[in-house]
C-alpha cells in the first residue's frame, strides 16, 4: 500500500473507496499495512477506508503525547470536510479513538476498538526496549501475536529500527509514558456513542480482563472475542474480523 500514500500539508494518509469514512488510527509500533485486511474489505462494502500516519515521531517532544495525536485527529476530519466518522483504532490507536470519541462525539459516529491501551497501565509494555538487542526485540515482537509467525523478519526489523533510532525511542517512552497517564476509567460511562470492542481471547498485552472492563465501562458497547489471537485481531485473523465488524456495522445500520 505504499506508493498509495497522498501527501496535503501536514497530513500523509491511504485513501480507498467511498462512503461513510472508516478513520484507521495505527499502533505505537503498528504500521499502515498491519490493516490490510480491513483496508481490502470494506472498500467493496461501501465504505471508504482512510488510514492516517500519525505524527508519533515528528511533533516537538512537549506535544508528543496522547492529547496532541487525538487533535491532530480531529484537524485531519476537519480537513478531509466530513461531518461524521466511524473510528477504528488498535493498542495506542484505540486509546487515540477513544479520547477522541469523547472529545468530539458529534464528529464520531461508531468506535471500534482493539487491543486498546487507556484502561491498562501496562498496556505500552512492562519494560522498556532494549537497544541492540535483536533477540529480545523478537521476543517481544512474537509475544503480540498467538501465532509467533506473525512477527515476520520485516515486522520485527521495523520494531528493532524504532527501538535503535534515538528520536524514535525518547518519542516512543514519550508517548508510552503519556499513555499511561492518561486512564480513562472515569471518561468512559460518561460516553454514549456505540463501540465495537474486538479483542483477542489470548492477548497478552492488554488482557481479556481490559476488554470485559472497557465493555461494562462504556454504556453502549459490544464485545466480541477472537479465540487464537493476541493483540492485533485484525493482522491474525483479518477475515473473522471483518466479518465481526460488518455484522455489528449492520446491526446498528452504520
Amino acid at each position: 500500500m505504499e506508493q498509495d500514500i497522498k501527501t496535503e500539508g501536514k497530513f500523509k494518509y491511504i485513501e480507498l473507496g467511498e462512503g461513510t469514512p472508516i478513520v484507521i488510527l495505527h499502533g505505537l509500533m503498528g504500521g499502515l499495512s498491519n490493516f490490510d485486511g480491513v483496508a481490502n474489505y470494506f472498500p467493496k462494502q461501501g465504505y471508504k477506508v482512510v488510514i492516517p500516519e500519525l505524527p508519533l515521531y515528528t511533533l516537538s517532544l512537549l506535544k508528543t503525547n496522547i492529547n496532541s495525536f487525538a487533535k491532530y485527529l480531529k484537524d485531519f476530519i476537519d480537513h478531509k470536510g466530513w461531518s461524521e466518522v466511524i473510528l477504528l483504532g488498535n493498542s495506542l490507536g484505540g486509546h487515540i479513538g477513544l479520547l477522541a470519541t469523547k472529545k468530539f462525539p458529534e464528529r464520531v459516529k461508531a468506535l471500534v476498538i482493539t487491543g486498546s491501551s487507556g484502561l491498562y497501565e501496562s498496556a505500552m509494555g512492562e519494560s522498556y526496549p532494549r537497544r541492540g538487542d535483536y533477540e529480545f526485540i523478537k521476543k517481544k515482537a512474537e509475544n503480540v501475536f498467538y501465532d509467533p509467525k506473525v512477527a515476520t523478519k520485516e515486522i520485527v526489523d521495523d520494531v528493532f529500527n524504532t527501538v535503535n533510532d534515538k528520536n524514535k525511542l525518547i518519542r516512543t517512552l514519550a508517548i508510552a509514558k503519556s499513555a499511561i497517564r492518561h486512564n480513562m476509567a472515569k471518561d468512559l460511562p460518561k460516553m454514549k456513542t456505540p463501540t465495537c470492542i474486538i479483542w483477542g481471547k489470548q492477548d497478552n498485552v492488554t488482557p481479556p480482563e481490559v476488554a470485559v472492563e472497557f465493555n461494562e465501562l462504556l454504556p453502549n458497547s459490544d464485545l466480541f472475542w477472537i479465540d487464537k489471537c493476541g493483540h492485533a485481531a485484525m493482522m491474525e485473523h483479518p477475515d473473522t474480523f471483518n466479518t465481526i465488524l460488518h455484522d455489528w456495522l449492520k446491526a446498528k445500520s452504520i
